[in-house]
């Protein structure tokens, strides 16, 4: 569990430009007011109330910018008796092209998405950070089932609420299993995918699921300590120093400080987790595959077995990256979520692997950040059995 935890931050993206650049990208129209739902109040920080009170301790300072527009809205379930009031953070700008909805990590929050938000804004992108139920900042005092069914409808019925319009729906890591489950139960909602370093191989949570009760409460006490949060950021990053690991730590199990945190892991992990490998070859919607080249969590193989078996994908490779490209490259993140949600993905071998008609052979385009933060493109063929 611990290779899925957290959501360290890699160095400053460029700083944002205003509306400069979202003027280029066609009807950007600029949403203003905050939080019209009334349902809570910032502190003396700036912060939502309900965070906990560590968050004024976190230093990283885009860690902090989104901690504050993070609000709740009431999303109303079938399986409880009232509104969950549902963490996420909702976009300033509307746009012709379809919302980009991001998903995070097993474990993890809207946090994650601190360093690359900015900039799909920056490019006119109507952009929502979603917390998956059971983790985030979700108001849970009143425990709701955590299953991979629940957390499928919580979505459906925030997005029936909210989004309304079909997603380009963006999944990292165990975010991508979310992802996939949701676009083959409800294909109206989504428009294209997104999977980053994704996690969609594992049958479940194994015997997990058999943990006497007290185990499993002690495994989870495991899960939120700060040795095992530091050792997910050495797994994910290289070369950071102690006292910013600390910090991206701080950040990464924030939402665990919670008080119905351990209740709502438990409930998924004894609920099965997820198992979407049936249901990988039933999407239809196009879909852009993005791998950290020294990912060291997903196996690269992976990568190149859920390209070939998706009806209609791309797929780019980001060299000198790790599990959680979206922190580590944001510039090239971005660049290539906006390049996708604009358009479609040409199938001649430009713009990323993508699959040839005979299914034997894919042509790959490495790109990554270079100083100050463009992506340059280097292309090399290579070839797979199919």
């Amino acid at each position: 569990m611990a290779v899925k935890l957290g959501s360290p931050s890699p160095p400053p993206p460029p700083p944002l430009m205003g509306m400069t650049v979202a003027k280029k990208c066609g009807s950007v129209r600029v949403l203003l007011g905050g939080n019209k739902t009334g349902a809570d109040t910032s502190s003396a920080g700036g912060f939502p109330s309900f965070l906990p009170k560590e968050v004024e301790k976190i230093e990283d300072p885009f860690a902090r910018s989104l901690a504050r527009r993070i609000e709740r809205l009431p999303v109303k379930v079938g399986f409880s008796e009232s509104c969950i009031m549902s963490s996420c953070v909702k976009p300033l700008i509307q746009s012709d092209i379809n919302p980009v909805v991001l998903l995070h990590c097993f474990d993890s929050s809207c946090l994650e998405w601190r360093c690359t938000y900015p900039l799909l804004e920056e490019a006119g992108l109507e952009a929502w950070a979603i917390d998956v139920l059971g983790w985030g900042f979700s108001d849970l005092e009143r425990l709701p089932p955590c299953n991979a069914a629940s957390k499928r409808y919580h979505l459906y019925q925030l997005w029936k609420s909210y989004i309304k319009r079909p997603m380009i729906l963006v999944g990292p890591s165990l975010g991508a299993a979310v992802a996939i489950d949701f676009a083959v139960n409800h294909p109206e909602a989504v428009e294209k995918l997104v999977l980053i370093n994704a996690s969609v191989y594992a049958e479940g949570t194994g015997n997990l699921t058999r943990l006497p009760r007290m185990v499993a409460y002690a495994g989870v006490s495991l899960l939120k300590s700060i040795p095992l949060r530091l050792y997910a950021n050495i797994l994910a990053f290289n070369g950071i120093s102690l006292a910013t690991s600390l910090d991206w730590t701080n950040v990464g199990r924030l939402h665990c400080l919670l008080p119905w945190w351990e209740d709502a892991t438990i409930n998924f992990m004894s609920s099965g987790g997820y198992n979407v490998i049936a249901q990988i070859k039933q999407l239809k919607q196009k879909a852009l595959i993005i791998c950290g080249e020294h990912d060291r969590i997903v196996n690269y193989k992976q990568a190149v077995r859920l390209w070939l078996e998706l009806q209609d994908a791309s797929m780019r490779l980001i060299p000198d990256c790790g599990h959680l490209p979206h922190v580590d490259k944001p510039s090239s993140v971005a660049r290539f979520i906006a390049e996708f949600a604009r358009g479609p993905t040409s199938d001649s071998g430009e713009g990323g692997a993508t699959r040839s008609k005979t299914g034997g052979s894919y042509a790959k385009d490495r790109t990554g950040d270079e100083s100050p933060g463009e992506a340059v493109d280097v292309e090399e063929s290579s070839t797979t059995s199919g």
